[in-house]
């Protein structure tokens, strides 16, 4: 049986259907951000950015013509750039809703080093706020800039750093440029020798890498260095936090026997991060209470000034028993020690190297802790 129905409920539901529709409909109408509030233009910072120092920036809200949420950004450009190109584009606090942006020092010294203010340089900030709405973009009315003082050190820190030249070890192919271990966040190191030739540091081995390079304690961008004092071993140190570098000479590396009061014998620089002494006879002290066997490492350095001292590396225990062959290999790991008291933080020998001719090596290399190990021949 067909049903009818009045001609009322069908232009009822059509008067429906078009007022559902145009609720639906996105008015991105908006006024922009009118005035900026904070800081005040040409604002002064001396930037820190080792701390949590941060800059506040905030402004006027934008007004939706349909009441509804607007989305923030802050825009950062040189003093002379028209943001046709920014340096960069930061959302707002709580997700681009609030107009306020807390932008660290760290943050603001990565876009002073993009706007090509130089480490320890002032130069100018250029910043404003587009303010969205769907597919509605607007800046504010109002431009402002900020004055900064960039800190020593680099504004982006590089996560590996390499050696590589035709004064180094592994040549001046970038392929086969030798790794640095970290030390810290920032600061990398390298055991390693140089001849004489070119030398400098990149952030990675392929593409176009950053490269940096030491001119005297300092260390700079877009450059090498020469080195030209005949083949020599070094303790290579990088800072990028404070751009430093030093260059220590290793001199020679002794192992000190305690019983003794003296050096056995001296190690030699064997490449690649390792010293080396062979064949070497080490006899234990007799005392009256028994054997002893007690020993610890000096390098010998000189400075880039020339001037010669004495560092000691041991146990990190400032007492030890004999190892054996259930031993773990952290008791061979080499730790820098404190003065030259002349029994503690002593390695002991193993039982088996007493009257033994022995070989001695130290590994000071990237991929591990500095070690060492005794071998009996």
């Amino acid at each position: 049986m067909k049903r009818y129905f009045p001609i009322t409920f069908f232009l009822l539901a059509i008067l429906f259907s078009a007022c559902k529709k145009n609720d639906y409909e996105l008015n991105t109408n908006m006024k922009p951000v009118e005035k900026l509030s904070a800081p005040v233009n040409n604002k002064f910072t001396k930037l820190q950015p080792a701390t949590s120092a941060s800059l506040s920036f905030e402004w006027e809200q934008a007004r939706a013509e349909d009441g509804s949420l607007v989305l923030y950004e802050v825009v950062f450009d040189k003093e002379s750039g028209d943001f046709s190109a920014p340096l960069g584009r930061i959302a707002s606090d709580g997700g681009g809703i609030q107009n306020k942006l807390t932008l660290s020092h760290k943050d603001l010294n990565a876009l002073a080093a993009k706007a090509g203010i130089p480490a320890l340089g002032t130069g100018k900030l250029k910043w404003n706020v587009s303010a969205s709405k769907g597919f509605n973009i607007q800046p504010s009315a109002e431009t402002r800039t900020i004055e900064v003082e960039r800190p020593a050190g680099f504004a982006e820190i590089p996560v590996d750093v390499f050696l590589t030249g035709t004064a180094t070890e592994a040549g001046g192919d970038a392929a086969n440029a030798l790794q640095m271990k970290m030390i810290t966040a920032g600061v990398f190191e390298i055991y390693t020798s140089l001849k004489d030739g070119k030398f400098q540091f990149i952030d990675r081995k392929t593409g176009t890498p950053n490269n940096f390079y030491m001119d005297g304690d300092l260390l700079k961008e877009k450059g090498e260095s020469t080195h030209a004092a005949g083949t020599k071993a070094y303790r290579i140190r990088l800072d990028f936090n404070n751009a430093t570098a030093t260059a220590t000479e290793i001199l020679s590396i002794g192992l000190w026997f305690a019983p003794d009061d003296k050096f056995l014998f001296e190690t030699a620089y064997a490449g690649n991060g390792k010293w080396s002494a062979a064949d070497k006879n080490i006899t234990f002290r007799q005392e009256s209470w028994g054997r002893d066997e007690r020993y610890k490492f000096r390098i010998r350095v000189k400075n880039a000034a020339g001037v010669e001292s004495d560092e000691w590396i041991g146990s990190s225990n400032a007492d030890n028993s004999r190892p054996t062959s259930t031993t773990p290999a952290s008791f061979w790991e080499l730790r820098p020690i404190t003065g030259n008291d002349r029994w503690n933080y002593c390695y002991k020998f193993k039982t088996e190297v007493d009257t033994k001719n022995c070989d001695v090596n130290l590994f000071f290399y990237r991929d591990k802790n500095y070690t060492h190990e005794i071998i009996i021949k």
